[in-house]
């Protein structure tokens, strides 16, 4: 038996609410998957604050549609599709379906959408490539304390030299 309309009206209204928040959208192929590896998957992902859902291609259809920054979607809409959709750090959400996709060797991206622009294979391993969120802010943060360090120690040395260069004077007894 079909689902309702109003079932299906539903499932459109909570993909809007996810595509709203989301920040990248990758649409994977999913044939062959069983449930426990797609329990695996959605596992994987809700650290990295991102969320799995598998759903006909036409209430996706509907749910971009009007939308100028999923309307690039539509070409990736072929197939059996499982969407995740990721807010917040992309990176790691990207990362945890590269180790899934890894692990399994079942489940390839056919492709994702970020910020309105299609993302071709390589651009999506690039951003699983990058450092964590975390990571990149340690490194901002010890980029940042290491040129304070060298400023207080330069403004530091010029009393210092200063200092220096009068005791040489006065010990060389020059007038």
């Amino acid at each position: 038996m079909g689902r309702s309309l109003e079932n299906k009206q539903q499932i459109v209204g909570e993909l809007k609410e996810l595509l709203a928040e989301a920040e990248l959208a990758l649409v994977l192929d999913y044939q062959g998957l069983s449930i426990k590896e797609m329990s695996d998957l959605r596992t994987r992902l809700q650290s990295s604050n991102s969320v799995c859902k598998v759903t006909k291609n036409t209430l996706m259809r509907r749910a971009i549609d009007g939308s100028s920054a999923w309307s690039n979607l539509e070409t990736l809409l072929t197939g059996t599709n499982a969407f995740v959709l990721i807010k917040g750090d992309v990176g790691s959400g990207v990362k945890a379906v590269n180790a899934f996709q890894k692990d399994t060797k079942k489940s390839e991206t056919k492709g994702g959408l970020f910020e309105g622009k299609l993302l071709s294979q390589a651009e999506i391993k690039a951003i699983g490539d990058l450092p964590s969120k975390d990571a990149l802010m340690a490194q901002i943060a010890g980029a940042i304390n290491a040129v304070a360090t060298k400023v207080a120690v330069g403004v530091n040395e010029v009393p210092s030299g200063l200092a220096r260069a009068l005791s040489q004077h006065a010990e060389s007894g020059e007038s």
